[in-house]
């Protein structure tokens, strides 16, 4: 292969198949956890409170999972983003995944299970428009440029929904707090989680089409 073709070379195809798959099985993981554990209202409930069921197991399997997604996806962009801003974001993609990873040893009921869901749930969409914006300046991804973008922004978007409805969810409910006060705020989180993998495997799903 020429230097040039090198160059042009777009990702590390091994590495986009393993975070379509691992993203897949993210997806697959969820679903199945509303057939397992039908006692969580999935309006109402978040997805880490099904570790307080008899299937904690398969949640703490799905972040694993969505770790190996993010992590691969990094391998997978990293000969594409040349610019400081993508190697940022590639960064922004690795700290995501050490959230994911974190959270699957340390469930709902752990301490540190917070700062878990902080590092994973803010990292992603930072990455996703830093490495987004990169790889769409390139021409192997210029053709992909709005499928791309559009899902990077379906990141952030997902995260500023579920922001929205816990504000809206504290200052509706006042003092008295309760569960019902934050109506929605399941389906907020699950379309996050379905927003997030769909975008990773967007990006990865392209280097295996120019193949």
């Amino acid at each position: 292969m020429s230097r040039s073709s090198m160059d042009r070379a777009p990702a590390f195809t091994p590495a986009a198949w393993v975070t379509i798959t691992a993203s897949a099985v993210v997806l697959l993981l969820l679903a199945a956890l509303h057939v397992l554990s039908p006692e969580f209202d999935p309006s109402l409930r978040a997805v880490s409170e099904y570790a307080k069921g008899r299937y904690g197991w398969v949640l703490s399997l799905m972040f694993a999972f969505w770790a190996l997604s993010s992590w691969s996806l990094a391998v997978t962009v990293w000969p594409s983003v040349k610019t400081i801003r993508g190697r940022i974001g590639a960064g922004f993609l690795i700290a995501a995944g050490a959230g994911e990873a974190m959270a699957s040893v340390f469930d709902i009921n752990h301490p540190l299970h917070g700062l878990a869901g902080m590092i994973g749930v803010l990292s992603l969409p930072i990455a996703a428009m830093l490495i987004s914006l990169s790889l769409v300046r390139t021409q192997p991804w210029s053709r992909a440029r709005n499928v791309i973008l559009w899902m990077a922004n379906l990141t952030w978007g997902s995260l500023a929904l579920l922001v929205l409805l816990l504000v809206t969810g504290y200052l509706r409910a006042g003092n008295r707090v309760t569960r019902d006060s934050f109506a929605f705020i399941g389906w907020a989180n699950r379309l996050l989680i379905v927003a997030y993998c769909t975008w990773q495997m967007v990006v990865a799903g392209q280097p295996l089409r120019r193949r």
